[in-house]
């Protein structure tokens, strides 16, 4: 299962979560959109998920801290507790044994990162 984690300021537009996500792949063969579950229901990302026909997954901050993720921000590590959480949340959610395949991307205004890892789905 392939599954987009997406890092993204409060206020970030639908645009700039679609420009993260173009940056790390694309949509193409996604299962599922992830991001720290106390930003599952942002209007943008919901919005993205419906227009890509796809469901929102929402990774408690606790699960999230106990990823190792592949690049490290301060800001975020003090906030969630892990160093990115477009990569912690695309792991988490793509399953046992995932991976990444798309490290980091960010959108062009920096408002959202993506990462996408594939995984068995459990």
């Amino acid at each position: 299962m392939k599954v987009a984690g997406l890092g993204f300021r409060r206020n970030a537009s639908v645009a700039s979560l679609r420009d993260a996500l173009d940056a790390a792949g694309g949509s193409d063969g996604l299962a599922a959109i992830a991001t720290v579950s106390d930003k599952a229901d942002a209007a943008a990302l919901k919005a993205l998920a419906q227009e890509l026909g796809l469901p929102v997954r929402g990774i408690s901050a606790g699960i999230l801290a106990e990823i190792q993720t592949a690049t490290q921000s301060e800001i975020i590590k003090a906030r969630f507790g892990t160093g990115s959480v477009a990569q912690a949340a695309a792991i988490a959610a793509a399953g046992r044994g995932a991976r990444l395949i798309s490290v980091r991307a960010a959108s062009q205004d920096r408002m959202a990162v993506a990462a996408i890892a594939e995984g068995d789905g459990e």
